[in-house]
């Protein structure tokens, strides 16, 4: 896992929580202590180690006021205890609380998963070209595995509407946008007209995780092997295109400015965004002109994500995170990049 920060705000409480692991059965050893770790700027993420070592990992919503159907994260656990027992590789789940006596919002207790998390220059830098490529075909091919989980067998075929997609996200991430905006755009306005106007209709349904992006998996630097899926806040069901178009908008390449957190991905040895785009479709089939859509798309879609993280870090700044927080500019810059794409692509 990534390195630990105190979280000094006690937004998870190792006094509190310690009467709910006995319940659960879970033997802790000494002290228990709580600390937050990675860049997320979302739902909330902690490490909780005993005396002995052992560890376990905790979920929370952010602090503040929520957007309504944001940051759900007893729905994150039903996705991931639902994935379990299929090939895409999640921990598992230990605990479900929303008893405010256990914490003030709802809390899921998860496995500790071993491994790397690629979310510092530092720490991707510890690793060879050749394993930052092994790591990256691994991230592709665990994304095409994604899109290949038995929503029925599973019990996740009702997750989500089964309706057009692109249609669902516009109309979702435009309102988020709405309620969370720090100023007027038209070149976001404008984006989303393009975008309305451009909607492709639904060919193919699928589990679709809605933030993959290397920051949220759990790596093993040994064989570039993906070890656990992280952050399935945004999962759905819809157009798997849209996973590839928000990895692409993730994806940092070198000489191109980068999301606060997401410049791992400039250094040597990670493919450009057309290698990841080759090797997705060749192993799914499917189409490279319908994924430019899917492209924008994630762009304008991380635009909008990042002003609400900027919101969030305005109204509290007890939910800033290490990386840092989006800036105007940067937000602008992604939008900007989104509409050369379209206009290339005849959006």
């Amino acid at each position: 896992m990534t390195a630990a920060r105190p979280d000094t705000e006690q937004a998870v409480d190792p006094a509190r929580i310690r009467p709910w692991l006995d319940e659960l059965g879970i033997a802790v050893s000494g002290e228990l202590t709580i600390d937050r770790v990675g860049l997320g700027q979302s739902n909330l993420t902690y490490v909780a180690c005993d005396a002995d070592g052992h560890k376990w990992v905790l979920r929370r919503p952010p602090l503040g006021t929520l957007l309504a159907s944001a940051h759900d994260v007893v729905r994150e656990a039903r996705i991931m205890a639902a994935l379990r027992d299929t090939t895409v590789p999640v921990p598992s789940i230990l605990g479900v609380s929303d008893d405010a006596a256990v914490c003030d919002a709802p809390l899921v207790l998860m496995e500790h998963v071993d491994g790397q998390v690629l979310d510092h220059l530092a720490v991707a830098r510890t690793l060879s070209s050749r394993q930052r490529h092994d790591i990256a075909a691994s991230l592709i091919d665990t994304l095409a595995t994604v899109h290949t989980v038995d929503l029925e067998a599973v019990g996740l075929n009702d997750l989500a509407s089964h309706k057009p997609y692109a249609a669902r996200q516009l109309k979702r991430w435009s309102s988020q946008w709405e309620k969370s905006k720090t100023r007027e755009s038209s070149a976001l306005d404008n984006l989303t007209e393009r975008l309305w106007a451009a909607a492709p209709p639904q060919r193919e349904l699928t589990l679709v995780h809605g933030d993959f992006h290397l920051n949220n998996l759990i790596t093993d630097p040994a064989t570039g092997r993906i070890r656990a899926v992280l952050d399935w806040e945004l999962a759905t069901l819809g157009d798997p295109l849209a996973d590839m178009g928000s990895l692409l908008a993730y994806w940092a390449e070198p000489g191109k400015a980068a999301i606060p957190g997401f410049d791992v991905t400039t250094l040597d040895g990670f493919p450009s965004h057309a290698e990841l785009a080759e090797r997705y479709l060749s192993a799914t089939g499917r189409d490279a002109h319908a994924l430019r859509y899917w492209h924008v798309l994630g762009l304008w879609k991380v635009a909008v994500i990042a002003e609400g993280v900027l919101r969030r870090a305005l109204d509290e700044p007890k939910n800033r995170a290490a990386s840092g927080t989006p800036t105007t500019d940067i937000i602008d810059g992604l939008v900007d990049r989104a509409r050369r794409i379209a206009d290339d692509a005849g959006i």
